[in-house]
């Protein structure tokens, strides 16, 4: 097992630096499901199945075309039709004025393939540790014969769907909660839109997050370790290699006694805190300053250890959230866990989350580093040990056993705590209908009449043109002219009924005919990387998934995110 272990992480190795082992579990357990295998769909898994997903099914009512073949790495020529063995002996046994016959004959006895099926056995030969499914069935077929048929996978991701379909789709999954990644390349336009209740996230990895270093309110024993320190009486060894955070510490001692215990809190009072811990610096007998770097250090760190230690206004609502106060037994882990740190805040922490237990790396001698660090670390598996009582009591509340969240669960809760976030979007079904539509949203984003938004409507309108015409427009070339008009038609009857008053240019109703529902690989592979990294947050549940539609134009090669 050790061996598998070590290959396994070999293997891997990227990517656990970016979710751990803890993540990559979770990825290894999900079983993810492919509606249609598309060039965009394919391509999406191709990103799930290269970093282990477990397990995926797609389901896909179709046979290998040209036209998928001409687009989609996934599929081969040698799966549009197989000739079958009886078929060439009869070729042989006729003369060449039966070949008319002939044809007919052959066509009739090739052997199409399903795309679901193809599809499967070559993104399978990608990664041996996948294990990959398929449905040769229509989603329309599974909705009406069985819909709890998508109930058994963690994310259901739907491609290229139309939109009768989705919102049937959609509202199956939003009664199971499971998550639905909903995705499209229509020409030179990709489009994603995420569907979930609720997605709970505690590994947000937010970017360019601040120590957790309590310097303006010091817990007892880190302020009694600063009191262990004399940089006045310390040797010229022991001064130069003292950790800039005790040095920022001791200083900030001296400014609270000289301005009436006020921490330092505009650039002027900054900068003048930066100037008393530089008068510090050791003198050489000539009296020039010595090159002492930790001093150095601590003045350029001096706004990341000012910052005041408070609870973020996005914890504080999250705490205050109804989810937080109705505990029962079937309330998620986050939940419970969110309930025993807010008790923790409140009778434990003097109003302060857990401490976070880690510092940055920094210059001091390995002795004084390490110790600093083990009292950060002590405090925070002494705070985790609290909250790990508290949710154990809220636990035995609501008849669950303890063991039910683990103390491994806990740590990384309280580690993380300052940066919990939750992901809430709304229905298709609330999106789509006249009474909850967004209104506001669409017409403060369509000011620049060549934006993003645009091209969402002109993606709302061509359904709206699949629903009267059961096809879309400019797919035959013949038809494209006479398509635009009836495009049109289909746009002003979309605004006209949100009561949507912005115009949209003729010259995007021409363009979508002549993509005629096309779906260009080079669109295709990158919704295909975009769309498997927002799967893989959710799975993980690290990193915060977008809310709740994007939009992304290959002319102009930008992206944008709505909440529709």
């Amino acid at each position: 097992m050790a061996v598998t272990k070590a290959s396994k992480d070999q293997k891997y190795d990227r990517q656990l630096r970016l979710w751990g082992d803890h993540g990559q579990e979770e990825l290894e357990n999900a079983h993810v499901c492919l509606i249609n295998s598309t060039a965009s769909g394919t391509e999406i898994l191709k990103n799930l199945v290269l970093p282990g997903i477990g397990a995926f099914t797609i389901v896909d009512g179709h046979k290998v075309s040209g036209e998928d073949v001409g687009n989609n790495f996934f599929l081969s020529n040698n799966s549009i039709g197989r000739v079958n063995d009886y078929a060439i002996l009869f070729y042989q046994y006729l003369s060449s004025t039966c070949m008319q016959y002939v044809i007919t004959s052959l066509l009739g006895w090739c052997v199409f393939q399903n795309r679901a099926q193809a599809a499967t056995e070559l993104l399978q030969e990608l990664n041996t540790d996948v294990s990959g499914n398929f449905v040769e069935e229509s989603p329309e077929k599974l909705l009406d014969n069985d819909p709890e048929f998508f109930h058994r996978f963690t994310l259901v991701i739907g491609v290229q769907l139309p939109e009768s379909t989705c919102l049937r789709l959609g509202s199956v999954l939003w009664n199971a909660n499971i998550p639905f990644l909903v995705c499209r390349t229509y020409g030179l336009v990709g489009y994603m839109r995420l569907v979930v209740k609720e997605h709970t996230v505690i590994e947000s990895h937010p970017d360019n997050a601040l120590e957790d270093l309590r310097l303006d309110q010091p817990f007892a024993e880190l302020k009694n370790h600063i009191q262990s320190y004399d940089l006045e009486g310390m040797g010229k060894k022991d001064h130069s290699h003292t950790p800039w955070i005790i040095i920022v510490a001791k200083y900030l001692e001296k400014w609270f006694s000289e301005h009436n215990f006020q921490f330092p809190k505009n650039y002027k009072e900054k900068e003048a805190f930066k100037q008393l811990i530089r008068q510090g610096i050791l003198k050489s007998e000539k009296g020039t300053p010595e090159d002492e770097e930790n001093f150095e250090e601590a003045i350029k760190n001096v706004n990341t250890a000012l910052n005041p230690t408070k609870i973020s206004s996005g914890v504080d609502d999250i705490f205050n959230g109804e989810q937080c106060n109705d505990i029962t037994s079937q309330t998620p882990a986050f939940w419970v866990m969110t309930r025993a740190v807010r008790e923790f805040v409140h009778n434990d922490g003097c109003g302060n989350l857990p401490v976070r237990g880690s510092i940055p790396d920094m210059i001091a001698d390995s002795e004084k580093f390490i110790t600093l660090q083990n009292i950060y670390r002590e405090k925070a598996m002494q705070d985790a040990s609290v909250v790990s009582k508290h949710v154990e009591s809220l636990l035995q509340s609501v008849g669950k056993p303890s063991e039910s969240i683990s103390e491994q669960d806990i740590k990384l809760f309280c580690k993380n705590a300052a940066f919990l976030r939750v992901v809430r979007c709304r229905s298709l079904a609330e999106e789509y209908s006249v009474e909850t539509v967004n209104k506001d949203a669409i017409t403060s984003c369509m000011d620049s009449a060549d934006g993003e938004m645009v091209l969402y409507l002109m993606l709302r309108s061509v359904d709206r043109f699949y629903q009267q015409h059961s096809r879309y427009p400019g797919v035959y070339n013949y038809q494209v002219e006479e398509d635009i008009s009836k495009l049109k038609l289909c746009v002003n009857s979309l605004l006209q009924e949100y009561s949507v008053n912005v115009n949209v240019k003729d010259d995007y109703i021409h363009e979508f005919c002549r993509y005629g529902a096309s779906e260009p690989h080079t669109v295709a592979s990158f919704l295909g990387g975009s769309a498997a990294q927002e799967a893989i947050k959710i799975i993980t549940r690290q990193f915060v998934p977008f809310n709740n539609t994007f939009i992304y134009n290959a002319m102009s090669q930008t992206t944008a995110t709505f909440q529709l």
